[in-house]
């Protein structure tokens, strides 16, 4: 699982470090963040100390109400050791009981110069993605008319030919070979290219070419959220593909699950142009429109209308 720190925030938030300098590389485990102001009062039963603590203009203005036994004794509880960090927004001036307590237990005191609730969103959406859950997968990742694509196979089926041609077609590349997946959001799959092949293409027998210097900038994309995969495999005389696309197969990735196709792969068959239309019958289903569902129905009123006549 990623790991982020009290440092990695300071550096991309570009923060303050204000005390608790020797707790900056504690462990963020969740992309929650707490604003403390019940426990401001004095009820700390529930405090959520493995969270990023984040203290406004509210809780503080609340704090310097408080008898001076009570400020000591606030936030001797507010900075425990398991607490990654405490973030103060707008500037504002941090208590010295705060400052004094960071200190003793090591736990980071960063202040920004951010609103509340805008520092808590840029938060919650940088923790949200560097600790989603991940994996990586080996395939292609295309972008097809604003649809993700994922192609997997077996080694040396033709997976990166096909994504040249899809390339060429107008369409754009975001990663090869190896895929890397982030579940963010609770369901949704993104796909990004890992640093060193970033717009990079595997051709046997001609090597490795760069997408975006010989089509340009429009022919790759950094990341992608994954909607479809399609995996290619040898035509088997044996087996029964699917003719009418009525069977629905699906892959788990993490904890989602996404739509699959299997194509069939023989001289013969263009399979850029397959997993564009793929693509494009995949949007229009997404839109009401299901041509095998429709085919489906008409065939069994004609079968039905048929059984009526012989009566």
């Amino acid at each position: 699982m990623a790991k982020v720190t009290a440092t990695d925030l300071k550096e991309r938030f570009q923060l303050e470090l204000l005390a608790g300098e020797e707790g900056l590389y504690r462990a963020i485990t969740t992309s929650d963040i707490s604003r403390p102001g019940i426990e401001m009062a004095g009820f700390f039963t529930y405090y959520p100390a493995r969270r990023l603590q984040l203290l406004g203009r509210t809780e503080l203005s609340f704090f310097q109400q408080l008898q001076d036994e009570e400020k000591q004794e606030r936030m001797e509880k507010l900075c425990t050791y398991d607490t990654p960090g405490i973030v103060i927004s707008r500037g504002l001036v941090a208590p010295p009981e705060l400052i004094e307590n960071a200190e003793k237990t090591g736990v980071p005191i960063m202040r920004s110069h951010l609103a509340s609730t805008q520092l808590i969103s840029q938060l919650t959406n940088y923790l949200d993605t560097k600790l989603a859950k991940s994996t990586a997968m080996h395939g292609v990742l295309v972008d097809i008319y604003g649809i993700g694509v994922l192609i997997t196979g077996a080694s040396g089926v033709g997976k990166s030919e096909t994504a040249l041609d899809i390339v060429r077609r107008g369409h754009r590349l975001v990663a090869d070979d190896s895929v890397e997946i982030r579940q963010q959001n609770g369901d949704t799959l993104v796909g990004t290219a890992p640093e060193l092949i970033q717009n990079l293409l595997e051709i046997r027998g001609l090597g490795i070419i760069d997408v975006m210097t010989l089509f340009g900038a429009g022919a790759v994309r950094p990341y992608k959220r994954i909607s479809l995969t399609i995996h290619l495999e040898l035509w088997d005389e044996q087996k029964a593909y699917d003719r009418l696309g009525l069977d629905e197969e699906t892959l788990q990735v993490l904890d989602t699950e996404i739509q699959k196709l299997t194509v069939p792969v023989r001289p013969g068959r263009n399979l850029a142009v397959i997993i564009e239309v793929a693509a494009m019958n995949f949007r229009l289903k997404r839109m009401g429109v299901n041509t095998a569902q429709q085919f489906s129905d008409r065939l069994k009123q004609m079968i039905d209308d048929g059984d009526k006549e012989e009566f």
